[in-house]
């Protein structure tokens, strides 16, 4: 048998612990080696009987003298075993396990791993484990402990492992002997056995550092192998800045209502650079919510205009869509530009720019000629939505954006195979938002400070209130927290103002519509959940409230907040919560007195993780096993070595290498 043998080739394993363990994704003996323990119990000290002292945790060995049941008034079954070595003999009390009494004999050999507990002059154990026999496996080591899921136990996934290790033989070195010695990296085989069954922890961190190094270099040799495939490919429509088209852009620049950065206008040189290429351009523009990316890709569109060929833009939510539409619009109609909406309700014709949804992918929607494709959130597409898109055209220049922030060294990893810019500076005259934390005790005092702010100032308030459960789709149990929340602020707090309601259950055209009305001053207060995507351009919406805080990452807090202070008004974002752990109100403090998206960033993926930046999982996202993404060290480290090996070798030399990316999950080979 070889790794490649079914789940099913494992001895004696009933069909309940089988379904179990596909129903968890392991389907073969490789899957079920590469299920990672996520900590270790150190369970290393064996002691003999005699020399045990109250509050350590140790293992025992000895021989089964005496096992009983033993049931008190209450009903409650205790189990008392009492097991001997050659220096004396301790009992062993377990509660509620029966079935012990009929699975130990007196005369096994048991190892017991456990707290010694003093009562009065007598010691016991409690145990937090034991091994029938003579193996290693639950006790007296460092013992790994694994994710339990669908009815699996961390014991019955450590005695599959433990045997899958002494049967089967284990990957060989796949990765170039230069890269493991200069990056003194320990071989593969001995990294899986120490993930699993170290001897001590210094040979547990050996093997994690080993195997994670393998899956971040694979994940970025993937992403360069791509974007080495793709700069030999041509476009179909290439572009050119003549004299003429040249002095067009520079009158379209100097006509905009604003002066563009020194960021923006670095990046808009280096869009137009890619633009003029016989290759197609692979852009991955990063700023933060109000940066200015919207007009930056309006620039490129309108070359694209200026040399006949058309652009596609498509942002993941039809509010969204609407947002760029109207802002698109009015940047392009002194200059004859058609600008054409496409949704799943409302249809187009030809236009020389579209933006849409993913209503845009319909395979019957045809164009004329793609010559840019913009895709806006693109960590919110899939792969193969991503690709679809592309396909519009042939070998369409492609420029990818979001306003999720995302440390640059985690972003290169992420999106490898694009070149990237950042616009890193705000527009001149941006009023910073001041940002506050508020608990339960003074909630009161900001809804009064809120309500002659609006009395005061005409100003209007957004109020957005936590999913009950991370998706996402909003699900109705969300939709009935926001609407309470919504009739009690209107019925109780707010009730001399005018509320609004808007979340994801709600129909394309109504939220649409109220989010005109609050546009047009007929709300003075809208009530929202995040997975709306309350994104149009509101200069009189001063102040934003953020429920249940603790909910969300820094990055998401980040961009809930960037949805104010799009006017020349100062701007508020209070932040909301009623926990009192010091943990959470240190977090919510730092996000009061940061304001660049990169720090927040990079504050959330050393302390949460990725997850809390890129919220529910992505279809066609990395998933990664035992690698972090907050480990920037090991990131930058592994980014060396794949430029040390597509500069220096071809993939085609090393063919277990090869083998490697092949095998890799689908959604960690980047926009395959």
């Amino acid at each position: 048998m070889d790794l490649n043998s079914p789940i099913s080739s494992l001895p004696h394993t009933s069909p309940v612990t089988l379904r179990r363990f596909r129903s968890i994704g392991i389907n073969t003996f490789a899957d079920l080696l590469n299920y990672f323990p996520f900590r270790y119990e150190d369970y290393s000290i064996v002691s003999t009987i005699n020399r045990l002292q109250p509050g350590e945790t140790i293992t025992i060995r000895g021989k089964i003298l005496d096992l009983k049941n033993v049931y008190t008034k209450h009903g409650l079954k205790i189990q008392k075993v009492v097991i001997e070595d050659p220096t004396g003999k301790i009992e062993v009390v377990w509660y509620n396990q029966p079935y012990l009494v009929r699975l130990f004999k007196v005369g096994d050999l048991l190892s017991v791993a456990g707290t010694v507990q003093q009562f009065g002059t007598k010691l016991s154990i409690q145990p937090y484990d034991y091994q029938l026999g003579s193996n290693r496996i639950h006790t007296g080591r460092l013992v790994p402990v694994y994710p339990e899921k669908k009815g699996l136990s961390a014991k019955v996934i450590r005695e599959k492992i433990f045997w899958l290790l002494s049967n089967v033989d284990l990957p060989p070195d796949s990765l170039p002997e230069k890269i493991v010695s200069f990056n003194h990296l320990t071989d593969l085989p001995t990294a899986y056995k120490n993930v699993h069954f170290p001897e001590n922890k210094a040979l547990a961190l050996e093997a994690r550092n080993r195997l994670a190094f393998d899956e971040l270099f694979l994940v970025q040799l993937s992403a360069a192998l791509l974007k080495q495939s793709r700069n030999k490919q041509k476009v179909n429509h290439q572009l050119v800045i003549n004299t003429d088209i040249q002095h067009k852009l520079n009158l379209f620049i100097a006509g905009l209502p604003f002066q563009l950065t020194r960021s923006q206008q670095q990046v808009v040189n280096e869009i137009n650079s890619d633009l003029i290429l016989k290759k197609p351009m692979n852009r991955f523009l990063l700023g933060d919510v109000g940066s200015g990316k919207t007009v930056v890709a309006t620039i490129a569109c309108y070359l694209t205009h200026l040399n006949h060929y058309q652009s596609l833009f498509m942002a993941p939510t039809e509010i969204l869509a609407h947002q760029h539409y109207q802002t698109i619009s009015k940047l392009l109609k002194p200059y004859d530009i058609k600008v054409g909406l496409f949704t799943s309700s409302k249809k187009i014709k030809q236009y020389d720019l579209i933006i849409g949804t993913h209503a845009l992918l319909n395979e019957k929607l045809l164009f004329e000629k793609v010559g840019l494709v913009i895709i806006d959130e693109q960590h919110r597409f899939g792969v193969s939505q991503r690709a679809k898109l592309r396909d519009k055209g042939i070998n369409p220049h492609l420029l990818t954006m979001t306003a999720t922030p995302i440390p640059r060294t985690v972003a290169l990893t992420l999106f490898g195979e694009l070149d990237m810019s950042i616009i890193d500076e705000m527009p001149l005259g941006r009023i910073p938002i001041k940002t506050f934390f508020v608990n339960n005790n003074k909630r009161n005092d900001c809804y009064h400070w809120i309500s002659n702010e609006i009395k005061n100032r005409k100003i209007q308030v957004f109020i957005v209130c936590p999913l009950i459960e991370e998706s996402e789709n909003e699900t109705m149990k969300s939709v009935k927290a926001v609407i309470n929340e919504y009739e009690n602020l209107k019925n109780n707090v707010f009730k001399q103002y005018r509320v609004g309601l808007i979340h994801g259950k709600l129909k394309s055209k109504e939220k649409e519509q109220i989010m005109t009305d609050f546009n047009q001053k007929k709300y003075d207060i809208l009530i929202a959940t995040p997975v709306v995507e309350v994104g149009i351009d509101i200069s009189n919406a001063t102040i934003m409230i953020i429920e249940g805080s603790e909910r969300y990452g820094l990055a998401q807090l980040h961009q809930l907040r960037g949805r104010v202070g799009r006017g020349d008004k100062q701007s508020y974002c209070f932040l909301f919560t009623e926990k009192t752990v010091e943990k959470i109100i240190q977090r919510l403090r730092f996000f009061t007195q940061t304001y660049s998206g990169q720090k927040l960033a990079e504050y959330d993926f050393i302390h949460r993780g990725a997850g809390t930046i890129f919220g529910t999982k992505q279809h066609g996202f990395i998933n990664l096993k035992i690698a972090s993404l907050s480990d920037f060290s090991l990131i930058k480290k592994t980014r060396s070595a794949v430029d040390y090996f597509v500069n220096h070798n071809k993939i085609s030399s090393y063919p277990l290498l090869q083998s490697s990316l092949k095998k890799m999950p689908s959604e960690n080979i980047v926009n395959n």
